[in-house]
C-alpha cells in the first residue's frame, strides 16, 4: 500500500482498470473491511484507490466525531477524485455503503466504466418505506452490489420487489450482515464472505 497526497493505493499501479473505493458513513477508508477489499483487488492485479470525504477528513484532524456531509457535498467529492485520476473511462467507481450509494449517483454523469457498492443502503435501518433507489431504476452504468443475504439496509426479498435497472447485478453473500458478517450458524466465516465479494468484484471488473 503506498500513499499518494489523499489516497490510499493498493496494487498494480499500471493497471489498464483502477477500482476507486470510497468509506461508508461511520467509519474511515482504513478499517479492516476496506483493507481486505483494498488489499484483495489489488492482489488479483487492479490499481486500486482509496479516499476520504471531508467529513472524515475532518474527524482525523480535529479527534471529534462529525456526521456526514450532505449529499451535495459527497457527490463534489466524488466528481473531484474522478477528475484528479485522469480517464474515467478507465475507473470503476464505489465503495462501501453511503460511498457506493454516492458512486452511483455520479456514475453516469461522469461515464465512469462500472460501479461497485459494497453493501447498498437500499433504505434506513428500520425503515423499508423509505428506500434509495429511484436513479436505480435508470442507471446506465454497468453495477455489481454485492450484498449480505440479512443485510438490515436491504434484504432479498426487499430487493426483489425494487424495479432496478438491467444494468445492475447483485451477488447475495451467504447469511452476511451489512459488513458481510455470517452467522455462526451458517458455518461460513467473515473471511470467506469477503473472499467471495473480492473474487466476485474482480471478476466483475474484468468482464466490463
Amino acid at each position: 500500500m503506498a500513499e499518494a497526497g489523499e489516497f490510499l493505493i493498493d496494487g498494480d499501479a499500471n493497471a489498464a482498470t483502477t477500482v476507486v473505493l470510497a468509506h461508508g458513513a461511520g467509519a474511515p477508508m482504513d478499517t479492516p473491511f476496506m483493507e481486505a477489499f483494498a488489499r484483495g483487488l489489488g492482489a488479483a492485479g487492479l490499481c486500486v484507490v482509496r479516499f476520504e470525504f471531508p467529513f472524515m477528513r475532518a474527524r482525523r484532524r480535529e479527534g471529534n466525531r462529525k456526521p456526514p456531509d450532505r449529499a451535495p457535498v459527497l457527490l463534489d467529492a466524488w466528481r473531484s477524485v474522478i477528475a484528479a485520476l485522469g480517464d474515467p473511462g478507465t475507473l470503476v467507481i464505489g465503495g462501501k455503503s453511503m460511498g457506493g450509494r454516492m458512486a452511483s449517483m455520479v456514475a453516469d454523469d461522469v461515464g465512469v466504466k462500472g460501479v461497485a457498492c459494497l453493501g447498498y443502503p437500499f433504505h434506513p435501518s428500520g425503515k423499508p418505506e423509505r428506500t434509495r433507489t429511484g436513479h436505480l431504476e435508470s442507471l446506465r452504468t454497468p453495477t455489481l452490489i454485492v450484498q449480505g443475504a440479512r443485510d438490515r439496509l436491504g434484504k432479498p426479498e426487499e430487493v426483489a420487489g425494487y424495479a432496478l435497472s438491467k444494468s445492475i447485478r447483485v451477488h447475495w453473500l451467504e447469511a452476511g450482515d451489512h459488513d458481510f458478517k455470517p452467522t455462526k450458524a451458517s458455518g461460513r466465516t467473515l473471511e470467506q464472505n469477503w473472499q467471495e465479494g473480492i473474487a466476485a468484484v474482480a471478476d466483475f471488473v474484468r468482464g466490463l
